[in-house]
């Protein structure tokens, strides 16, 4: 699965993603580009700005997610791996 398809169906399903934790649990090292992409694709993502002192950093989430019972679920090994079931 790719991590485009994968990053897409944890937004789809209500969850945040901030760079670090698209590297964490995606092993994306390039989120800005994944969120351009699917935007491209007619996603609608949502970017509020953090900010931490005199840092700031994007979080993407999409306002009215897709929650679906019957969709496949993401689930992490005991590695850290994260996988579509």
């Amino acid at each position: 699965m790719s991590q485009l398809k994968m990053i897409k169906h944890y937004l789809e399903s209500g969850g945040r993603l901030t760079p670090l934790d698209a590297l964490d649990k995606f092993q994306c090292m390039r989120l800005a580009s994944v969120i351009h992409q699917l935007r491209s694709d007619g996603v609608e993502v949502e970017t509020k700005t953090i900010k931490n002192g005199k840092k700031s950093y994007a979080q993407y989430y999409m306002k009215n997610p897709v929650v679906n019972k019957n969709q496949m679920s993401l689930i992490w090994d005991t590695t850290g791996r994260l996988y579509l079931v």
